[in-house]
């Protein structure tokens, strides 16, 4: 009896000691994977002013989640994980999926026109499935609205509808013609959710997606000027005022009035959430928990071609394109105060989920992420420092160097620009004989390449830590 006891415990000691080892070896594993991200994070927050949410998944587990900074810069109230994030256009896809829902009930088809639910615009030949890929040719609502709606009234959907029915707006190009990307389009397609359902669409995105995915921090929400309505844990979106050092709600900035006024339009944004329930949102997509498989399948398909020198594609909410790492799902997202990205590695089933409350270059942070941990070089964010130099110096700079963009560099006196396709002008400032940073806060340099007679060949632009490289032409 004793000997039996005695081997018993033996096996019982045997397998802890394998547990313990094994739990040992997951630790150092998920530690050697979030020291690096967690160091150019940190730095990014230290030296660009990163302030956010991320988490990082590998088939479905959590390997890294951590916020940094405030969720309210006013009173200095800490993000946590449960921070809930306004995802601006982030959004898309669940509008999308909610069409996509309808389809698969037999509710509606993708081939119904426009005129099918608003017969009072007076846009013809358009249908469901341009409006889901950008291709429909809809005037934008929003520049339209900035100049003509009352800047003291809230928009909401109807509103903006009745808006385009009366002003009667401009085709921006024959339907089907071209992409071009438009919040008009999925406004207008969460109001044909709440025609058909009978719901509004707080309420058929609720019953329909969130709850059943137990996305329990998810809601649509866009009261919180127009009714007052509040979310509890809630990372308010700051933007950063240079001249007076600050940060500032959006609300009491002029120029960014918009945000009340269009506080009420739905469809294109205003899903708000959490980067834990947006894993959930990413695997109930992998793995087609609400939609029918074919019909996942088109919404992660290429439907249209966005760009076709970096041959990306737009399908139904999302974008798609084939990086060095893999075929990369995405969507990003931006509004005052908000900077979202989405995104995952199909070939690896990797996530990456990057929500800022203050504008940081959220989608350029989650491609460093990604080429950190995947074993790529990423340059870690460091503290600029300006040195002295002459305009004969700075001459051999000037030119443009092409890649699958360009530089255009220029130099006027003894300071260099980059300028921008639209004409705006960024001021470099040189920290070597060979390398400038950008003036306008961002973590992005240029360094120029010389060959052995002293001469540019090349430049280098790196973006957030990525290194992309440009010939001189």
């Amino acid at each position: 009896m004793k000997n039996i006891i005695y081997n018993k415990l033996v096996a019982l000691c045997f397998m802890l000691s394998l547990f313990l080892l094994f739990a040992c070896n997951t630790n150092n594993d998920t530690t050697k994977i979030a020291a690096p991200l967690d160091e150019y994070l940190t730095a990014q927050a230290t030296h660009f002013r990163f302030n956010g949410n991320v988490l990082v998944a590998e088939n479905g587990e959590i390997i890294f989640q951590k916020s940094y900074g405030y969720a309210d810069f006013d009173t200095k109230r800490l993000l946590n994980d449960s921070s809930v994030f306004e995802l601006a256009s982030v959004s898309k896809q669940f509008t999308a999926t909610a069409i996509l829902l309808l389809k698969d009930k037999g509710k509606l088809k993708l081939t119904d026109s426009l005129r099918q639910y608003f017969p009072e615009l007076p846009y013809s030949d358009i249908n469901i499935y341009q409006m889901l890929t950008h291709t429909s040719g809809l005037p934008d609502y929003e520049e339209a609205m900035v100049e003509k709606w009352d800047h003291n009234k809230i928009a909401f959907n109807e509103d903006m509808i009745d808006f385009l029915a009366k002003e009667k707006l401009p085709m921006l190009f024959a339907p089907g013609t071209k992409w071009e990307y438009s919040n008009t389009a999925y406004a207008l397609l969460a109001t044909i959710v709440e025609k058909i359902s009978g719901q509004t669409f707080r309420e058929y995105m609720a019953q329909n997606i969130f709850q059943p995915l137990q996305m329990n921090h998810t809601r649509i929400y866009n009261t919180r000027r127009s009714l007052k309505d509040t979310i509890p844990n809630y990372a308010y979106g700051f933007v950063y005022d240079d001249s007076l050092e600050k940060y500032f709600l959006p609300d009491s900035v002029a120029d960014l009035k918009f945000v009340y006024y269009l506080d009420g339009i739905q469809g294109d944004g205003i899903v708000n959430s959490t980067t834990t329930d947006l894993l959930r949102w990413d695997r109930a997509v992998k793995n087609h928990t609400l939609l029918n498989e074919s019909t996942q399948k088109e919404m992660l398909k290429k439907q249209a071609l966005v760009d076709t020198a970096k041959q990306i594609y737009y399908g139904f909410g999302v974008s798609m394109k084939k990086s060095e790492l893999g075929y990369v799902i995405s969507h990003s997202g931006g509004w005052p105060g908000y900077t979202t990205s989405l995104s995952r590695i199909v070939d690896k089933d990797q996530t990456f989920i990057v929500l800022s409350n203050n504008n940081a270059n959220s989608p350029a942070i989650s491609n460093a992420i990604q080429q950190n941990l995947n074993g790529k070089p990423v340059v870690m964010p460091y503290l600029h420092k300006e040195i002295t130099m002459d305009s004969l110096s700075m001459e051999q700079f000037v030119g443009n160097y092409k890649s699958t963009d360009e530089i255009i560099i220029e130099r006027i006196g003894n300071i260099l620009f980059r300028v921008s396709p639209n004409g705006q002008k960024i001021e470099l400032k040189p920290e070597s004989a060979t390398k400038f940073f950008y003036t306008d806060g961002s973590d992005r340099q240029i360094e120029f390449e010389l060959d052995a007679n002293k001469k540019v060949v090349k430049a280098w632009l790196i973006t957030y830590g990525i290194r992309t490289s440009f010939q001189k032409m």
